[in-house]
């Protein structure tokens, strides 16, 4: 079962988890909507504050999001110019039956009741539809980043998502797998500070906080692809699943 306290923490920084979560590659977006023409009915589930849901809009698809957390869809409203996204969950959608031409996910499938929210995914989507989780994984195969991830007690929910998530149940053909590279540039205050987005360390002690922002800080200082750097390079895969409901 989900941790809904983590999945409900981001609300608390949610201006900042706008502007310092990477955003999602366009080929990435493009990939998972394969197939369904210009301007289809795309519903973003778990929108948060609108990243995937603007880089849904910017290729010509008509975007509902759907999130929990009222300050997410607050900071949405701020930086989606015209957009609100409805309340709702993944277990329980406020959409009609058969109305979707997709169903998308970024960086949210993790926390759903997988379940319950296949199934009321299904009765969104019409006949043929997709549904694409999506997620942007920091590349651990660059020494700094996996040190990164350890300090900040990371851990990518998405893992080996294909075993993770074999399938999306009965209702949906089998899944297709999408990998894309893609980097961020980032100062070192912003790699604190998007850090400071993430649910481990908005659910920390003080002090447990003040562990980490400190071995953050001696990481970027002193290793030795980082240190004097006024920017540095994020690296991130992003990783998309993709089914076609029956």
């Amino acid at each position: 079962m989900a941790d809904h306290t983590q999945a409900l923490s981001f609300g608390a920084a949610a201006a900042e988890y706008d502007r310092f979560r990477p955003r999602y590659p366009d080929r990435a977006v493009r990939w998972a909507l394969d197939g369904l023409g210009s301007a289809a009915r795309v519903v973003d589930l778990g929108a948060g504050t609108g990243i995937l849901t603007r880089g849904v809009l910017a290729l010509g698809h008509e975007v509902t999001p759907v999130e929990p957390d009222p300050d997410m869809r607050a900071q949405l409203a701020t930086a989606t110019p015209g957009l609100t996204a409805l309340a709702g969950g993944a277990e329980s959608l406020p959409l009609p039956d058969g109305g979707a031409d997709a169903v998308v996910v970024g960086q949210a499938y993790h926390w759903f009741d997988r379940e319950l929210a296949h199934a009321e995914i299904a009765r969104v989507l019409r006949p043929g539809g997709t549904f694409a989780p999506i997620w942007n994984i920091r590349d651990e195969r660059v020494s700094w980043v996996a040190e990164l991830g350890r300090i900040a007690h990371l851990g990518d929910n998405a893992g080996n998502v294909i075993e993770k998530y074999p399938d999306f149940g009965p209702a949906f053909e089998p899944i297709e797998l999408g990998e894309f590279s893609h980097h961020t540039t980032l100062t070192p205050d912003d790699i604190v500070a998007m850090l400071h987005t993430r649910s481990y360390w908005l659910t920390a002690a003080t002090e447990r906080r003040a562990t980490v922002d400190r071995e953050l800080r001696e990481l970027l200082a002193t290793h030795p692809d980082l240190a004097g750097r006024e920017t540095v390079e994020l690296p991130y895969r992003t990783i998309v699943l993709r089914a076609r409901r029956h």
